[in-house]
């Protein structure tokens, strides 16, 4: 027997008439959607909500009071991932729809929209049970699908399909893929899977490790690796060889590390893929590098810099000549922050030329240079020859050695404006680390224009953000090394939940500082005094230390102290130990 809400919601109804009865639309504006509606072939909700006539919040909640529907906030919901299966994949992206929860014998479905008639029909038939409906965000809803919809089961499927089709000491997969198409290969959709589950959870990076009697595949998402172990030991061989096919290597090396990359097609998006294969003891390892080309590359002001330190920095990179050093570890987004710089001094009137190992981002203008050390053509090279080539602006991946930082150093001194990386802790290391490459202080005080450190901070999970009662010995760390009362943070944490894979994290933010050496600073580089540098750093009023950037962060709820912690390498137990302090002390350590 059907629920009034069910009743309700199967009912045709015109939702362009009853906007107008209500004074929501007026009837130029319904005239004017549905024309538009007829051209493009959209809902006319969407229509409505793209025209500006209404937003979506105002147009779900009309909806929801019209039909007596709950309107149901996805963000903030506990999924079970047993209960949302019942419906598949492709039902539920069809008609936009999310099973909810369980209600007696039946099942509340969320839709994007309750008036489509068919699809409740369809949904009803395919459950096989009946359904109370309620109302969600279409937004929302694509994004938990990539979040609910994991490939973690078909992986398995699939490796364990593979198993079965490979003998332990004869098979051929060279020449099965060869006389098959990768529909009909098993290892090929093993691979499209893996891709897929990656691309739906935003990985950064697939590791595929081979052990004595299981093949791990691992995927950092915001940064932490996250593990799915299946007892395939045979596929391992299969899935290396396949990949290396893609990348173009030698597949009958095994013994020593090779690189390559290729790009793929992943629902609908373009993916560079980075690999590198090295021998291990159980076969060989095999680690992905994803850039998703698709999205593109962000604007200065989508990195997340505080507005001081974006005006600073954008005001630095339209100098016309000098040094600009992007330094951090691997992963904090060096590159993303050097490609907006160039983006934003792509001109017609500016000659860009850019040394990278690899080009990760197809830039249009700019002329960019793959480097290739089996032919002899590395970051020296190529810097000699652009340096002939009338360039305004240089961009070198990475500065190595000794002959690449006198070059880049000579050519910001010559009239070139040089952007470069550097794998340091800090700004302040940035300049020990260039010196102690080989070059001379005096150079280095002559070129260099600004340094900018950076990291890349986990967001707190909006879905299960709570109030974090601050320990006594986190306490005692604020108050001495970043000189903050802790009463003052208002600190947040993420309980962990559906929407965050229980890590309590969701998503990253970029937390930068900023040196721009003052006439103090310049003195102590040209006689190479790198600890008169730190100090007058540290008196210089417009420098600001990342983790108190960081701490801004804390307090306005986006991310934890834990965070802080982990992008300064700190750990309280260890700074009390440097005080010689029990755990007990801190409390007053903390209050004093």
């Amino acid at each position: 027997m059907s629920t009034p809400a069910q009743t309700s919601s199967r009912k045709k109804i015109r939702i362009g008439d009853l906007l107008v009865e209500h004074n929501v639309i007026t009837q130029q504006q319904l005239e004017t959607a549905l024309k538009e509606q007829r051209k493009l072939g959209r809902k006319l909700g969407q229509t409505l909500i793209a025209l500006g006539f209404i937003n979506e919040d105002s147009l779900l909640n009309f909806l929801a009071k019209q039909l007596s529907l709950p309107l149901i906030d996805l963000k903030h919901y506990s999924f079970e991932s047993e209960v949302i299966k019942t419906m598949s994949e492709t039902v539920a992206r069809r008609y936009r729809a999310l099973v909810l929860r369980e209600e007696g014998n039946s099942l509340l479905v969320g839709m994007a929209d309750p008036t489509d008639l068919f699809g409740y029909d369809d949904i009803v038939r395919h459950l096989g049970r009946s359904v109370n409906l309620a109302i969600v965000r279409e937004s929302e809803l694509l994004e938990t699908f990539d979040r609910v919809y994991r490939r973690t089961s078909e992986i398995n499927n699939f490796a364990e399909e593979l198993g079965q089709e490979l003998s332990d000491t004869d098979f051929d997969l060279a020449n099965l893929l060869e006389t098959s198409s990768d529909e009909d290969v098993p290892v090929a959709r093993l691979m499209q899977s893996i891709f897929e589950d990656a691309i739906q959870v935003k990985a950064s990076d697939i590791h595929i490790e081979p052990d004595e009697n299981s093949l791990r595949i691992r995927q950092r998402i915001d940064g932490v690796l996250h593990e799915q172990v299946m007892n395939e030991k045979r596929i391992a061989p299969a899935v290396a060889l396949r990949l290396k096919i893609m990348a173009g290597l030698d597949i009958s090396e095994k013994r020593i590390p090779q690189d390559g990359r290729f790009n793929i097609r992943v629902k609908n998006r373009s993916i560079d893929v980075r690999l590198s294969t090295m021998p291990v003891q159980y076969g060989e390892s095999v680690v992905m590098r994803l850039l998703d080309q698709t999205s593109g590359i962000l604007d200065m002001e989508s990195l997340g810099m505080e507005s001081d330190i974006l005006n600073r920095f954008r005001r630095i990179i339209t100098q016309p000549h000098g040094l600009i050093l992007v330094t951090g570890p691997t992963g904090s987004g060096k590159t993303t922050t050097l490609y907006s710089a160039l983006q934003e001094l792509n001109k017609a009137e500016t000659k860009i030329i850019t040394a990278e190992d690899p080009v990760e981002y197809r830039l249009p203008r700019i002329n960019q240079v793959q480097v290739k050390p089996k032919i002899g053509l590395g970051f020296v090279e190529i810097l000699r020859t652009a340096l002939r080539q009338d360039p305004d602006v240089i961009l070198i991946g990475e500065m190595r050695d000794q002959e690449t930082v006198e070059i880049a150093l000579r050519a910001a001194m010559t009239g070139h404006l040089v952007l470069s990386t550097l794998h340091t802790n800090s700004a302040i290391n940035t300049a020990d680390r260039v010196i102690d490459m080989g070059a001379e202080g005096f150079l280095l005080a002559a070129s260099l224009r600004g340094i900018i450190a950076q990291r890349l901070v986990r967001r707190i999970c909006e879905s299960c953000i709570q109030p974090y009662e601050i320990t006594a010995n986190e306490a005692a760390w604020l108050k001495s090394v970043c000189d903050t009362d802790a009463h003052n943070l208002n600190a947040q944490y993420g309980t962990g939940c559906s929407h965050c894979n229980n890590t309590g994290y969701s998503g990253r933010i970029g937390v930068y500082e900023l040196l721009e050496p003052d006439s103090e600073m310049l003195a102590a580089l040209r006689t190479g005094d790198l600890v008169g540098f730190s100090e007058s750093v540290e008196r210089n009023k417009s420098f600001e230390p990342m983790r108190m950037s960081a701490l801004r962060y804390v307090k306005e709820g986006v991310t934890t102290i834990e965070e802080v912690m982990r992008i300064t390498s700190e750990r309280v137990e260890d700074y009390l130990e440097t005080l010689g302090l029990e755990e007990t002390d801190a409390q007053d350590l903390s209050q004093s």
